[in-house]
């Protein structure tokens, strides 16, 4: 219950607006307070009456009054506050100050209204304006009128009063006060610095109505009671003088004459005309607020304002403010004096900007041709006028225009012209030119997409002034309202607006990030390029992939019709970003659309060579050279080229083919450098059977089956049982050397090898190089151009079998020979199986040449072997496999046409 009586007292203003703490000026006896509707966001300026200052004037002057006629006078201000308020809510005017709320009563008795937003009174203006001429200029001390933007920042509000502003703020209140005197058949009565306020968009607005009335003997009846001379022009000491009657400014019609006629207010205007130019800026009547004083300075014409005296104005005034307007103006005859349509005729206002700006004013209500007209000539003298009137009156009075299609694109460059010229045009335009371009281009969900030429026009000078709105906003508010506008362009079908959109990409490179860029704006660019038919769409096309890919925007300085491949002379500009795309998009989407590309027109050839030059710095070695290459190639040999364009292609290819070569050889020199000595092994393990077994042919034998069996020893070259040959094992010997082999093709090494043979039975009866069964003979070389081998005669096989021991395949180190020499002759043994050698079948299945093993070798048998070349190696494996495992093919030739005795009957012969 408690509550909802509480609610009860609280105002609806208090309720539905947002009130900031502090008050942003203080006018008189009201402060004013920045608002906003909660509801809809709306700005109000919101004006607070408190009750406290009327007892405080009273208490502070000690004054013994009885209790009710101090209450009598309370409640008479009360009521002419009220007035005030209620007649601002009944007179509607572009000159007179709009009411958002009427007034209410607040919780401390006070009062509340709420207006559209002022920023300030004139006389806050007209005393700021004093201090700082006190102080030494605009920079000497900060201003008061400071606010805090949306960002947090504060700033100070942009008030000077300049000659253009003071002559359009007297034009406006000039036309209020027309509308007052014919329209509404009322007179203000006390016009004033304090009864002026400066809106947001810099109008001057008329207010402080609590004196209007209608005039003496008027013909049309009026609701509102005439005013009472008698009780408005005694000053009561008991009341701020804010809320009295200003005789500074007051007509010797209401002083002297006592009569009301409009014909006062325009005598008041002529007194506050002479505020705006005085030092310091006050009316030049100094009446303390007393009649017998305003008496005494009308009494002579040396205390009176006049021509005579320049209007007691402490400083110049204007020759045609002086000549035509303040003699008619301030003047004792109200016979005499202008109105106010007489006084907006008048020579003060006759020059280009001030008829522009009432030209603006007026505006909506000129026809199609006289706005285009105006439209044209505007840009002509935007630099004339002052930042401040540029952006709170010219500005605004121009985004109203943009709904009206046919002189849109004309509206927008003037309004781009201007944001260019203002210092603060990131604020203003997210603030006020975003909403208006949004509400232009994009459409509802749900409407028709019907082809509209003159919004089309409109979109170019937006596309055109892309790099300043990238500039003038943030990356979300681009995205969010500037690329929806961006991509209609793209999407259109006039060649000229899609040409534009795609220049606009190195702006849009700078601003948006990644993902936009990949996901959003790419894919458009991608089906623009495949599917138009136009040749100078797709030169731009291959433009925006190269900015894409990272590289620089190309800026024709000479727009030609792009179909003779010759080079343009261009401004490149760097787009230093990582808005680039990858290189998966670009390897996988951006490539293909390149080789799906059928026309061979040369301007259109060379364009997709500059993408392929960059695609070249970022794609891989092996992309480029599995599928660029071939597209370079197959573009290069277009029949249209001419031999410069030739020529640049071909410079490309060898840059691209060298960047690969490069690219290769750096891999597989570090693959060599990892495992050269791995992967050579490896190669020479893969060339011999026998080290598969881990052993070599050479140093391998088979054990006599038939000493082993009768313990007798054999000659070294007996076939076994089996049909093979027992190899003689050599003796293990620790200080055994053996030199290299040194053949015709090879340089003889100074140092021989040192080698420890272990005990295993050797080859050395046969008298068979090792080098003939693991080394086949070259193929169309003559088979006699090596010498026959010359093995030493072994010892017995008792003396081998006494200093070593055997254990199956043994390893035998090859000898160095002491002669290498062609020879025509076989090999010289006095075994059978050494005769068996000596058949032409033999012959050509073995090289012929000759090894005399060195006199100093310790071993009993013949030990030489020649080590395949690594080169030879998979022919000796295929040799080795074939035959068998320790076995070479000359052995298996001279076992078969040998004639002994084999298998069981080898045996019965051994029992």
């Amino acid at each position: 219950m408690f509550s909802s009586a509480l609610k009860s007292f609280s105002s609806n203003i208090s309720a539905n607006y947002t009130i900031s703490s502090t008050p942003t000026t203080i006018c008189g006896a009201w402060k004013i307070y920045d608002g906003k509707k909660k509801s809809t966001g709306r700005a109000v300026s919101i004006f607070v009456f408190e009750r406290r200052s009327l007892d405080a004037q009273a208490g502070g002057l000690g004054l013994r009054s009885s209790s009710s006629s101090v209450r009598k006078v309370h409640e008479e201000v009360i009521a002419r506050v009220k007035k005030e308020s209620n007649l601002l809510a009944r007179l509607r005017h572009p000159s007179i100050l709009e009411l958002a709320e009427p007034i209410e009563d607040t919780r401390s008795g006070g009062l509340m209204f709420a207006t559209e937003p002022v920023t300030a009174s004139l006389a806050g203006l007209l005393q700021e304006k004093d201090d700082q001429e006190q102080a030494g200029g605009v920079a000497g001390r900060p201003s008061r009128f400071v606010v805090e933007d949306d960002n947090g920042q504060l700033r100070r509000r942009e008030l000077e009063i300049d000659e253009l502003e003071i002559q359009k703020g007297l034009l406006q209140v000039a036309q209020g006060l027309e509308f007052l005197h014919e329209s509404a058949g009322l007179v203000h009565g006390n016009l004033t610095p304090e009864s002026i306020y400066v809106n947001a968009k810099s109008d001057w607005k008329i207010a402080g109505l609590a004196f209007a009335g209608p005039p003496d003997n008027s013909d049309t009846s009026s609701s509102i009671p005439p005013i009472s001379l008698a009780e408005v022009l005694y000053h009561d000491p008991r009341l701020p003088r804010s809320l009295q009657l200003n005789l500074d400014y007051a007509s010797p019609d209401f002083v002297i004459d006592n009569n009301i006629a409009p014909a006062a207010d325009m005598f008041s205007l002529g007194l506050l005309i002479l505020a705006l130019y005085n030092s310091p800026h006050a009316s030049p009547l100094k009446t303390n607020f007393n009649i017998s004083t305003y008496k005494k300075l009308f009494s002579s014409s040396i205390s009176a304002p006049s021509s005579t005296n320049n209007f007691l104005s402490l400083r110049p005034l204007p020759k045609d403010l002086l000549n035509s307007v303040l003699s008619r103006l301030i003047t004792r005859r109200p016979g005499q004096r202008m109105n106010a349509r007489e006084f907006q005729h008048s020579q003060f206002f006759d020059n280009i900007l001030i008829s522009s700006i009432r030209f603006l004013d007026s505006l909506p209500a000129k026809n199609p041709n006289e706005k285009s007209q105006f439209m044209r000539g505007l840009p002509k003298i935007l630099n004339q006028f002052p930042r401040t009137v540029l952006e709170k009156k010219v500005l605004p009075a121009l985004l109203e225009e943009i709904k009206d299609r046919e002189i849109l694109f004309l509206v927008l460059q003037n309004v781009f012209k201007i944001v260019k010229s203002l210092p603060s045009r990131r604020r203003i335009f997210t603030e006020k030119i975003i909403p208006k371009l949004r509400e232009a281009f994009i459409a509802p969900k749900g409407s028709s997409t019907e082809r509209d030429t003159a919004k089309e026009a409109g979109l170019v000078i937006v596309l055109e002034n892309t790099g300043l709105i990238g500039e003038s906003c943030s990356g979300k508010e681009f995205k969010e309202a500037i690329l929806p506008i961006i991509k209609l362009g793209l999407e259109s079908h006039t060649h000229s607006i899609v040409d534009k959109s795609l220049g606009c990409l190195p702006t849009i490179m700078a601003v948006l990030d990644f993902s936009t860029i990949k996901h959003e704006v790419f894919p458009i660019v991608a089906a623009v390029f495949s599917k138009t038919s136009s040749l100078g769409i797709k030169i731009r096309g291959l433009e925006a992939f190269v900015v894409l890919c990272g590289g620089s925007s190309k800026v024709r300085e000479e727009l030609g019709d792009g179909l003779d491949g010759l080079t343009q002379p261009t401004i490149g500009t760097k787009i230093s970003n990582n808005a680039v795309l990858d290189k998966y998009t670009v390897q996988e989407k951006v490539v293909p659309l390149l080789k799906a590309m059928k026309t061979k027109e040369p301007a259109v050839v060379m364009a997709a060579l500059a993408v392929f030059n960059q695609i070249g710095k970022m794609a891989d070695t092996d992309f480029l050279a599995i599928e660029c290459l071939p597209i370079l190639w197959g573009f290069a040999l277009g029949p249209l080229l001419n031999l410069p364009q030739f020529q640049e292609y071909m410079a490309s290819i060898k840059a691209l083919s060298a960047r690969i070569e490069n690219e290769q050889t750096r891999k597989l020199r570090e693959l060599s450098s990892n495992s050269k000595a791995t992967r050579s092994n490896d190669l020479m393990t893969l060339g011999s059977t026998d080290a598969f077994f881990g052993t070599t042919e050479d140093n391998v034998g088979e054990s006599d089956f038939e000493r082993l069996v009768l313990g007798k020893g054999t000659t070294n070259n007996e076939p076994d049982m089996l049909g093979g040959t027992v190899r003689p094992q050599p003796q293990r010997s620790q200080s055994s050397r053996v030199a290299t082999p040194v053949f015709s093709w090879s340089t003889s090494s100074a140092n021989p090898a040192q080698n420890h043979v272990n005990g295993a039975s050797t080859m050395g009866s046969l008298g068979q190089s090792p080098a003939s069964s693991a080394r086949p003979a070259h193929a169309g070389s003559p088979l006699n151009n090596f010498a026959a081998l010359q093995p030493t005669p072994p010892p017995s096989v008792g003396q081998s079998m006494g200093n070593q021991t055997t254990n199956g395949f043994g390893f035998m180190t090859p000898m160095q020979p002491s002669s290498l020499q062609p020879s025509q002759s076989t090999l010289n043994t006095t075994t059978p199986h050494a005769q068996s050698f000596n058949s032409p079948l033999h012959a050509q299945s073995k090289s012929n040449f000759s090894i005399t093993p060195p006199t100093n070798a310790t071993s009993p048998f013949s030990q030489f072997s020649i080590a395949p070349p690594p080169a030879q190696s998979q022919t000796t494996l295929q040799g080795q496999y074939g035959k068998g495992i320790g076995i070479s093919s000359s052995q298996m030739n001279t076992t078969s046409n040998h004639k002994q005795k084999t298998g069981l009957d080898a045996y019965e012969s051994l029992l």
